[in-house]
């Protein structure tokens, strides 16, 4: 069985740290700690990896977030992935830092990233892992803010943060949505 990981994300060393690359982040230390790295291929970073009789194929989209819809879509077509066997990984300003939700499906949430995958490939209906972020910013700052570096107290936490969001991918390719959902939802 195979499995399409997206985690959202911008390019470049100016956004390597920012709270809008959480998708990124996660696949990172995913990579990091089992081993196995990202090659740039046709609109994404690319990883495969086997885990439990999964094939986990990893995309970190280079379309930048507002585009992301086209790398999601050519992977799942040239993977030959089901979009059920698909989980979308983005930041959410609406969950309070650390905070992990997993859904089954649901709308974009104001999120560029997921409206253009929405677009794309004309449903809402695949799984998402929605990072919180928090929402501490002053009216009309919201994209200085997700843009912006996770404060010294917020980096501290992220570790763990990654790690069990990490631990929430895994558990989505391998025992499902709900059991996931059951676990990691807080």
């Amino acid at each position: 069985m195979k499995f399409l990981i997206v985690g959202l994300g911008n390019i470049g060393p100016e956004y390597a740290l920012t709270r809008h690359n959480a998708g990124f982040m996660v696949l990172d230390r995913m990579a990091a700690q089992h081993g196995f790295s990202f090659s740039m291929t046709r609109l994404a970073y690319t990883a495969k990896w086997s885990y439990k009789g999964k094939q986990l194929f990893f995309i970190k989209p280079t379309t930048y977030m507002n585009l992301s819809g086209k790398a999601v879509q050519y992977y799942l077509k040239s993977e030959n992935i089901p979009v059920e066997n698909l989980l979308v990984i983005t930041d959410d300003k609406d969950l309070p830092f650390g905070k992990l939700r997993m859904k089954p499906k649901g709308s974009a949430g104001g999120h560029n990233g997921l409206r253009h995958i929405d677009e794309v490939l004309a449903t809402q209906e695949y799984a998402r892992l929605r990072f919180g972020i928090g929402n501490n910013y002053s009216k009309g700052r919201q994209v200085d803010y997700v843009l912006g570096q996770f404060p010294d107290d917020e980096l501290d936490q992220l570790p763990t943060v990654l790690d069990r969001a990490a631990d929430a991918v895994l558990s989505f390719c391998t025992m499902g949505i709900q059991q996931a959902m059951n676990n990691f939802n807080q």
